[in-house]
């Protein structure tokens, strides 16, 4: 998909993204459209590889060029070419921000100004809604008092935005409600921690599927490198927080005090219990049932049911504390 929100640099080279690191450049020079995650990267796109974890990836990739470690770089095919680093992640940090020089400036949007209703197919609008340039919102919506909509943001047919909501970086549906409070679209809490911590830029966008619900106060943000993804019918409870580059299936139910750790997939028609937290760069499968209050820190198979901390099987669990 197109980056609608933050422009690219154009004729970046492999020595340019070589100089940025610090390293010796090659002999052979050549351009570099773009940088990727290993699943989504083309032939002329530089990727990535810092977990076993993504070794099915690094096999199936069309990036030809990958940053990565010593520890590492023998599970890499050979036809790739590879970018030794100390850390992969700060690295990456390093070369995004070369393709991409705005993505670490989150200030406010200094292009919004009060709606014209007469831009848009019968909008109903609250008082003091401010929207930036290039906005596009279907027919028969409604936005409510004191709402932002930042610039670029795209906004599907017949959709209701709730009061005091806060959206940039996002595609949306249609059909989608989005409650009061919630904020959408913003940076991720991607650093890299030193004597002082490096934040990473975050490129990626928010993308909100078709009779979605996003509950008040919900924070969900944009992604790094990928997108963040809510899919179709997906229901999120109050006061849900959804990390960058997570992806959730169709017709998911997500209630209250919810927490997902980046990277994570989770699948279709899960239901997850308030105050559960899911950790990082983890699957969920389809049809999985988490009851409230479990911490997810293992990969879960389809048609499961877990429960408890470390989150199991909720038959082995109640077994284990009778």
């Amino acid at each position: 998909m197109k980056n609608f929100f933050f422009e690219k640099a154009k004729n970046i080279t492999v020595n340019d993204l070589l100089q940025k690191l610090s390293l010796k450049k090659l002999k052979k020079n050549f351009k570099i459209n773009d940088i990727k995650e290993l699943d989504t990267a083309e032939k002329h796109d530089i990727s990535f590889f810092h977990s076993k974890k993504y070794s099915d990836s690094i096999k199936s990739t069309n990036s030809k060029i990958v940053i990565t470690n010593k520890k590492l770089k023998n599970i890499i095919p050979k036809h790739i070419k590879i970018i030794e680093v100390e850390n992969v992640i700060l690295s990456v940090s390093l070369v995004t921000s070369l393709f991409y020089p705005s993505a670490l400036d989150d200030t406010f949007d200094k292009n919004v100004k009060l709606i014209d209703i007469k831009n848009f197919i019968n909008l109903k609008v609250g008082n003091n809604v401010l929207v930036g340039k290039n906005v596009k919102i279907g027919k028969n919506c409604s936005i409510g008092h004191n709402t932002l909509i930042e610039s670029k943001v795209r906004i599907g047919n017949n959709c209701n935005i709730g009061n005091n909501v806060i959206i940039k970086n996002s595609i949306i549906g249609n059909y989608t409600n989005i409650l009061d409070g919630a904020i959408l679209g913003k940076k991720g809490f991607g650093f890299f921690p030193s004597k002082k911590n490096i934040r990473y830029p975050h490129v990626g966008a928010l993308i909100i599927g078709n009779n979605v619900e996003i509950g008040c106060n919900n924070t969900i943000d944009r992604g790094s490198l990928s997108n963040t993804v809510i899919g179709d019918g997906t229901f999120l409870d109050n006061q849900v927080h959804v990390a960058h580059n997570v992806k959730i299936g169709k017709n998911c139910i997500i209630t209250g005090q919810v927490g997902f750790a980046g990277s994570s997939f989770i699948g279709n028609k899960v239901m997850i219990g308030g105050q559960s937290g899911i950790s990082g760069h983890l699957r969920i499968g389809d049809n999985v049932q988490i009851a409230g209050g479990s911490g997810v820190i293992k990969d879960i198979p389809s048609n499961s049911k877990v429960m408890g901390y470390p989150a199991k099987n909720i038959k082995e669990f109640l077994k284990e504390n009778r």
